[in-house]
């Protein structure tokens, strides 16, 4: 039952979307739940353009996208009838002709401070928005400035980042918690960034911009397997930030939607349906819901999820999660749709 309302989404979602026409192209920013492969072309650790990542994908072949298949980038691409997959700004296998209808300036490890980016030397979020403004003139040289001005325009802006700056910055380093009394402090230090950033993306053109903060982080995988003295539940703690901070994002959204003429910004919050699919695998179709499907599920990602393992899973359809820190193409689908349906409608 629950693959028939899954499939009849979809058809409802294709039908409606692509006739409609309003969304030109689909433009990311954020961090590897939205990176399809531009970190394969800088010189990090936080990659993925190896096997046993991208086994779901069409050809069967690893593309740097943090998944055994698709992320959400590339459905709702699909959804708003373009293209089924959008590029990675970085790779040289595609040109401007290809993102004039989607490009995606995402980073893994990124989030909205640059000392989070330091960590695996990947691309800080003001980077990304620098080669956002190389990208605008291209754009305008290959279609002419009012064309570039009107796909701009009516673009849909995905932004999803957060995660790494809880996980890999201020919980595992020393700088930000001796720099910030308490992480609420730190909450306030991130919004006054994202602030920043959307104001600089609507000085740019920007207009309709979803933005997807934090999931229920405490859940994931990772966290879950070196909570030992919970038995290996979430770590309610870190979901109790993820819900403080999306609150802030919140209210945030509100803030810049009454002060700048013309934007729309909605706060696509996946956190509460990441949730449920986490606590209620079995109403979406999934049988596990605590490991991930590379390796023992636990610890591994990136470089660790070892081609050869042989604990790796053979159907990461039953698994919610594909590797200890991101959701499987399964349940991305399922996400997206979500999203779609419940926040990114009003664009139809």
């Amino acid at each position: 039952m629950y693959n028939l309302w899954l499939f009849l989404i979809e058809i409802i979602l294709h039908f409606s979307i692509s006739s409609s026409g309003k969304v030109t192209s689909i433009i990311v920013f954020g961090d590897s739940s939205v990176d399809t492969g531009n970190n394969n072309f800088i010189p990090t650790m936080a990659r993925s353009n190896f096997k046993p990542y991208g086994r779901d994908f069409f050809d069967g072949n690893p593309t740097g996208r943090f998944s055994n298949g698709r992320i959400p980038p590339d459905f709702i691409s699909e959804a708003f009838g373009l293209k089924q997959i959008v590029p990675a700004y970085l790779d040289p296998t595609y040109n401007i002709s290809d993102f004039a209808s989607g490009v995606c300036f995402a980073s893994a490890g990124t989030g909205f401070d640059n000392a989070t980016s330091n960590v695996a030397d990947v691309i800080p979020l003001w980077k990304e928005v620098e080669y956002y403004k190389e990208y605008q003139i291209k754009l305008r040289a290959h279609v002419g400035v009012e064309k570039a001005n009107e796909i701009l325009r009516e673009a849909l802006y995905l932004v999803s980042i957060g995660t790494n700056d809880f996980l890999e910055n201020y919980y595992t380093l020393p700088q930000r918690r001796c720099q910030f009394n308490s992480v609420e402090e730190y909450e306030d230090f991130l919004i006054v960034l994202a602030e920043n950033f959307f104001r600089e993306i609507y000085e740019l053109g920007a207009r309709k911009v979803s933005v997807t903060a934090l999931p229920p982080m405490g859940c994931l995988p990772l966290e879950r397997a070196i909570n030992v003295l919970d038995y290996h539940g979430c770590v309610e703690g870190y979901n109790d930030v993820a819900l403080e901070f999306n609150g802030k994002v919140g209210r945030l959204v509100t803030k810049l939607n009454n002060e700048l003429y013309g934007f729309q910004l909605v706060d696509a919050n996946a956190y509460h349906i990441l949730l449920q699919i986490v606590t209620q695998p079995s109403s979406f179709g999934f049988e596990d819901s605590r490991l991930g499907c590379c390796g023992t599920g636990r610890f591994e990602m990136g470089f660790f999820c070892d081609p050869k393992s042989p604990f790796t899973c053979k159907d990461a359809n039953k698994y919610v999660f594909w590797d200890a820190f991101h959701p499987s193409e399964k349940t991305s689908q399922i996400v997206s749709n979500y999203l779609i349906e419940n926040y990114l409608a009003k664009f139809l």
